[in-house]
């Protein structure tokens, strides 16, 4: 099959080593990274038609079985041959939404369909995962992700922004947590990396698993739905109410909504004897927690960083926001 419209040998050798800058090795070292490299290039300067740049997205090299990939991402795929046409002709087919190109090898390349749009950053994770594979995509936003068992590497147009997968940090966070607690709060994890953090909403997730009174908050504005993290209907009203109000969200042990909008009242001990961390948020978030111990505090920045909080200390971080010495 003949392949054409490759990055020019010294475009490739730029980006190889634009990508090494920010932790992602494409050096030819991997059996994907030549296909990668194609789709990522391809990603980021896409082909302008009458000023519309479109979206894309690719699915390479898929190491799992097709056979369960519904059974796991709960998708129903249909796989299209592309027959004889070229690789680039194959991408114009393919949104990066409901329809993706996949590049199984440098010989053969694939449609596939799904029956609902899967483009966002917390579905290309599932996608990822379940195949096996590297995805790449150009969101509708302008947004440009690769994703794999590296994370997720996000550009914004301006700079490459590195996520860890969640299950690589969860056990720092959830360290002596229960069973039921620990799915909670992973999932609120996933929630602020791939539903806030990836659309710059800048917030604060208060899990409280006690049913004690906590330290004082101030509730501002009315008593939300009880719209429950694990249930991913309730995720795009939660989303959606959390990037239109200032303050924090407080969950109960079941990661169920009690209050939005809340502001953090610090103890007199806290606010003298806990420094103050980055901007107002981090720093409200950390005396918070010292004044709770119990509760997991995570901070979302608007530029997309993700900390978590417990009893004063920084568990962890995204890379991009490591602890300050």
């Amino acid at each position: 099959m003949q392949r054409d419209h490759r990055p020019a040998p010294a475009r490739r050798r730029r980006l190889v080593e634009e990508m090494a800058e920010v932790g992602l090795g494409l050096d030819g070292s991997g059996p994907d990274h030549d296909l990668v490299l194609d789709e990522l290039d391809y990603a980021l300067r896409p082909r302008v038609h009458e000023r519309r740049v479109p979206s894309f997205g690719a699915i390479v090299a898929p190491t799992t079985d097709a056979a369960g990939w519904e059974a796991t991402t709960g998708l129903a795929v249909d796989r299209r041959d592309v027959g004889a046409r070229p690789t680039a002709g194959a991408r114009f087919y393919a949104d990066g939404l409901s329809s993706w190109l996949i590049r199984w090898d440098a010989d053969r390349d694939e449609g596939a369909v799904f029956d609902r749009p899967a483009g966002s950053e917390r579905d290309l994770v599932v996608l990822a995962e379940a195949m096996g594979a590297t995805l790449v995509q150009r969101h509708p936003s302008g947004t440009v992700r690769v994703v794999g068992s590296f994370g997720v590497f996000r550009w914004d147009g301006l700079r490459w922004h590195h996520e860890p997968l969640v299950s690589s940090w969860i056990d720092a966070v959830s360290a002596g947590a229960t069973d039921g607690e620990r799915d909670v709060v992973e999932t609120l994890l996933e929630f602020a990396v791939h539903d806030l953090g990836a659309r710059n909403i800048g917030a604060t997730l208060l899990y409280r698993p006690a049913d004690a009174p906590g330290p004082s908050l101030e509730a501002r504005l009315p008593l939300p739905p009880p719209l429950a993290i694990g249930h991913p209907p309730d995720l795009a009203p939660l989303r959606h109410v959390m990037g239109q109000v200032d303050g924090a969200t407080l969950f109960d042990g079941e990661g169920v909504v009690r209050h939005i909008g809340v502001r953090l009242v610090p103890s007199v001990e806290a606010e003298t004897g806990v420094a103050g961390y980055r901007g107002m948020r981090h720093t409200a978030a950390r005396r918070y927690s010292f004044d709770d111990p119990g509760a997991t505090v995570i901070v979302v920045s608007e530029d997309g960083p993700v900390t978590v909080w417990r009893a004063g200390e920084l568990l962890a971080a995204s890379a991009a926001d490591a602890p300050e010495a």
